[in-house]
């Protein structure tokens, strides 16, 4: 019986690295894949030595190295100018618009899910395979995302963008394993990255600094403008709209007789709008380019919501809207709703849909 041949999206870390011995191991045809996205050849530190972060030449070798061990085929494709059209430009452009972006769900829907799945199907694969903390469950006739057993890891909320069609063409081979397991098994199958540490930065700003970063797109001083309290009543000036988020505190400079927070960004009259907490609580908010795994509702939904990766999702209403928008309305106020990052939306550990706040 001819083998199933699975591409695995390879980043060079322990999670994709396990994912490909597992895979082989439980007799695939594994083809080990890494995305080259970015230029680090400008990135290095004090010591001439480039900054740690995914996706880096470093990940490369050891992605290259891992598939040597195994003995599988092993490719990079270069997506370095999708990756600057699809993720970097549109981080730019949010935050010049005033909102917070989240590149890490664009990543994985664009470069991912559709490009490098993409590459998988010339190479005739049956499957794409990635080191997701997250689960794929068919129900009937249709695919679900659930949950990664390991809480802590659960990626699912990155990832809720997947259509019917990517879903059943992916594995996710460690969606029932805690981190502590796959380190286990990454000692087992003797891998060089067993212990090798996980990034946390975005890729394409390895130094952190991206404020820094942004004013290299933009230059600095172009959207400048006045910090607004609520009321109207000009407070003071910031140096760039892209400086601030809803609901941070620290770092306005400015003094009130209450604790003030970034409410809302006005890019178009490049103001940063203050307030006391309360004014960060809202029960309402609306969503674009909404993705379900369920039929789409015609009637208001009664749902669980999540508005941000580490936000526990709560009680919510969901009415469906023209254009791929709907409406979310919570049971009770919520702090931080932030233009940019997406809403999920869980039945359990189900995710059965989601879209960007507007």
């Amino acid at each position: 019986m001819k083998k199933q041949r699975v591409v695995v999206a390879m980043s060079g870390g322990v999670d994709s690295s396990v994912t490909a011995a597992l895979l082989k191991e439980q007799g695939f045809e594994v083809i080990g894949m890494t995305m080259q996205i970015w230029d680090y050849s400008s990135f290095t530190d004090e010591h001439g030595d480039q900054f740690g972060t995914c996706c880096s030449l470093d990940d490369v070798y050891d992605a290259r190295r891992v598939a040597e061990q195994l003995d599988i085929p092993f490719y990079v494709v270069n997506f370095e100018n999708d990756f600057q059209r699809e993720v970097i430009d549109r981080f730019c452009e949010e935050y010049f618009a005033g909102r917070t972006p989240n590149p890490c769900v664009l990543c994985n829907q664009i470069l991912k899910f559709e490009l490098l799945l993409r590459k998988a199907r010339e190479l005739e694969a049956d499957f794409m395979a990635t080191g997701h903390y997250a689960s794929i469950v068919k129900e009937d006739d249709r695919y679900f995302l659930h949950k990664g057993l390991d809480r802590s890891k659960d990626q699912s909320y990155f990832l809720f963008t997947l259509t019917q069609q990517q879903l059943a063409r992916t594995l996710f081979p460690l969606g029932q394993m805690t981190k502590d397991e796959v380190r286990a098994h990454a000692e087992r199958f003797q891998l060089r990255v067993a212990q090798k540490a996980e990034s946390q930065d975005i890729c394409f700003v390895p130094d952190g600094n991206y404020v820094r970063f942004l004013e290299e797109k933009r230059g600095s001083g172009s959207l400048d403008g006045d910090i607004v309290h609520v009321s109207g009543k000009i407070l003071g000036k910031h140096q760039g709209i892209y400086r601030y988020t809803v609901g941070q505190r620290k770092g306005l400079g400015i003094g009130w007789t209450e604790p003030l927070f970034v409410v809302g960004i006005d890019a178009e009259k490049k103001q940063v709008i203050v307030g006391e907490k309360k004014y960060l609580s809202r029960k309402e908010l609306e969503i674009e380019g909404c993705n379900w795994s369920i039929d789409e509702p015609t009637e208001p939904l009664q749902t669980h919501c999540r508005i941000r990766y580490r936000h526990q999702e709560v009680p919510a209403t969901v009415e469906v809207l023209q254009d791929k928008q709907a409406r979310i309305t919570f049971d009770e106020m919520q702090i931080g709703i932030t233009p940019g990052q997406a809403a999920v939306f869980y039945a359990g550990d189900k995710v059965i849909g989601g879209g960007w706040i507007k």
